[in-house]
């Protein structure tokens, strides 16, 4: 094989994860923005002690509550860590691959208008109490479009019962692929 075609077989797919990745920082060359980013307020049931019937995860593609007991695709989940802490854990905290990633925020929740590309945490829990921030990178997610990107998001924890083992948060997903915008409303190109 002359050596340009060999190049170009093994550094092209490298190419694409680049430009796939560029698309993560810049919107530029996505399809406009089709979906209203909204905040909604949500409650999880930890993952052990409560009943399986009660959604303990949540799914940024949707987005949707979902319960362990039927599903495995999720973003993240919410259990008490080993020190019987309130915590949300990533995919690979709970051993579902390294796809999802939680950061915590020193930024309040209002204040917060677009998704950082770095900084997430795949294999820890995010240690909560009430007023938290944490942003949500979900794991990978086939696009309208053919690509492969990520959603993001943020949220606020409202509150915590120890009692009823449930956590109450307030969330937005911008459910545009690869847009990192945060804000309610149509993300803006």
């Amino acid at each position: 094989m002359p050596s340009h075609r060999r190049f170009v077989a093994r550094f092209a797919p490298l190419i694409g994860l680049a430009l796939l990745v560029a698309a993560c920082g810049d919107t530029s060359n996505l399809p406009a923005a089709f979906f209203t980013n909204v905040v909604d307020t949500v409650s999880l049931y930890a993952l052990r002690g409560t009943a399986l019937a009660l959604p303990s995860a949540y799914a940024l593609q949707g987005p949707q509550l979902v319960r362990t007991d039927q599903s495995t695709t999720l973003d993240f989940a919410f259990d008490f860590d080993s020190l019987d802490a309130p915590a949300l854990f990533p995919t690979g905290a709970i051993h579902l691959g390294t796809l999802s990633g939680l950061q915590r925020s020193a930024q309040l929740f209002d204040a917060i208008t677009l998704a950082p590309t770095g900084g997430y945490t795949f294999d820890q829990p995010v240690t909560l109490d009430t007023g938290t921030v944490v942003l949500v990178r979900s794991r990978p997610t086939l696009c309208s479009f053919g690509a492969t990107l990520s959603l993001y998001a943020k949220l606020r924890v409202l509150g915590v019962d120890s009692t009823a083992r449930s956590v109450r948060f307030e969330i937005l997903v911008d459910q545009n692929c690869g847009y990192r915008g945060l804000e309610p409303g149509l993300p803006k190109q």
